[in-house]
Formats: C-alpha cells, structure tokens, sequence
C-alpha cells in the first residue's frame, strides 16, 4: 500500500475524491465514487475501471483478496484513517472500502448492437435509489441494456451506485439520451416498446411478452406524461388483485421485467 496513512481530511488527494460526490465534478472527471466489497469487487472484474481505491487498516484485512487484486491489476492503494474514509462515505456506517471509478456509459447505439432481448428505459426518474434498484432488477432478469434518458438521475449518484449492488458494472448503461431518440433506435432494432403506467388501460395479463421488450419506467410521483405515452407502442399497467392503492416505481418494475423474462424463456 503505497505511502502513509491519509489521516487529513483536507488534504489534496482525499478533497479530489470527495468532490465526485457532486455530479458536476463526477462530470468533468468522468469518474465516480463506488463504495463497499460489492461494488468494488465488481468494478475491478472491468479492466481500466478502478483508477485508485481506498481502505482503512481493518478492511484491508477483511478483503485482501480485492487489495491483491488491485495489486495485480496495478490500481494505487491509499491506507486511510477511520476520520478519512467518514469524510469520503456517503452512508452512516463506512464499510472502510472505496474506489474511484471511470465512467462505464456506453453510447445507446453500442448498448444495442448486441440486439438485446429485454431492455429497461427510466424516463424522468429522479430518485437514485429506486434508479439503482430497477439497474439491479434488470441485471437479475437478464435485461441486454438500462437507459438511463436526459431527464433522469445520474446513475453515478453515489446512492444509485450503491443501490445497483455492482449491477451497474455488469450490463451496458446508457447516459443522457432524450427519450424519443431512445425509443426509435429501439423500435428499429425490432423491441416492442411498453410503457409501465397506472393509466394503462391494459394489464399484464392482457399482453404478449414472449418477443423482444423494452419497459418505459417514469418518475415515481406522477409517472409518465403524455408525450412519453404516445410515444410507446402500448401502456400497461400492473395489475392490483388487493386493495393496494399502487406499487411504488421499483416494484412495478420488477414486476414487469421478470413478466417479461419469464415469458421469453416460456417461448
């Protein structure tokens, strides 16, 4: 581990990271903060993805096996105080592993190129953790791609991040597209595009999933608007049985997602 133990909280190396907490320096940077096993062990299974990682004492002990792989992969390891690490976590109980991250975007006509079955497309999501929820659904029902549209969360929020539980490092994520742009290049690659919407007027008993699928997830408050509806081939809703008013955004897009899978892999 190379240097000293960082224990300034204001010292240059530790103020640089702490800046990728905000989204305009993650921008410039094109970096980003993932923190805990998880995500870090996910990340370095990614060449080039892990430029610098930081541990406290005690969690290099608990996860040697990812300090030796960052070792091998040639990535800069800082020791850090307990105080360090606080001032670089962004959660009440630092699990004393950090790393700095590369952007992992893929451009949406790349993210495409693999003709994927099942792909999730979050428009006007603003909540990072229910963001990094349906990443972490879509990867888990085998979804080719997430969008990620221009009027959605960043998915580099550090609460996105971690919500995603390294999922956003083991599918290709699309940035900042503008909703109608990513629905026609998706039309064009043969995917039936549905619109996940309480106002639906058909239900998920009502249609064919079997074929190639993208979901229109929207904003957790009041959903999708009508320019976004109009634009899908179909709006669906979720079915309630009981007496549930609705499901919140991450459950109805689990919902529709495994529908969907398991309808493909029924075919």
């Amino acid at each position: 581990m190379a240097g000293s133990e960082l224990t300034n909280v204001k010292s240059p190396r530790v103020k640089a990271a702490r800046r990728l907490t905000k989204r305009a320096f993650r921008d410039r940077d094109r970096a980003f903060l993932a923190e805990g096993p998880q995500a870090v062990r996910e990340a370095l299974r990614l060449d080039g993805v892990v430029m610098e990682l930081f541990t406290t004492a005690e969690a290099a002990v608990r996860h040697a096996d990812l300090l030796a792989e960052a070792t091998l992969k040639g990535v800069p390891r800082h020791r850090a105080s307990g105080e360090v690490m606080a001032e670089l976590s962004q959660t009440v109980t630092p699990q004393g592993l950090l790393a700095i991250c590369r952007f992992v975007h893929v451009p949406l006509d790349e993210a495409l190129d693999g003709d994927p079955a099942l792909v999730a497309v979050l428009a006007h999501v603003r909540d990072p953790g229910n963001a990094g929820t349906v990443l972490r659904t879509a990867d888990a029902a085998g979804a080719g791609s997430v969008v990620f549209t221009d009027a959605s969360v960043d998915p580099y929020n550090g609460k996105c991040v971690r919500a995603s539980a390294g999922s956003l490092f083991h599918l290709p994520v699309t940035t900042g597209a503008p909703v109608a742009r990513a629905v026609a290049a998706l039309k064009e690659r043969g995917l039936r595009v549905l619109a996940a919407d309480g106002a639906g007027t058909r239900t998920l008993d009502d249609v064919d999933l079997s074929g190639p699928t993208a979901w229109i997830f929207g904003n957790e408050a009041w959903g999708l608007p009508p320019e976004i509806l109009e634009l899908a081939d179909d709006v669906v809703r979720v079915p309630i049985y009981g007496q549930a008013e609705s499901l919140n955004l991450a459950t109805a897009a689990a919902v529709c997602l495994y529908a969907s899978a398991r309808a493909q892999r029924a075919r």
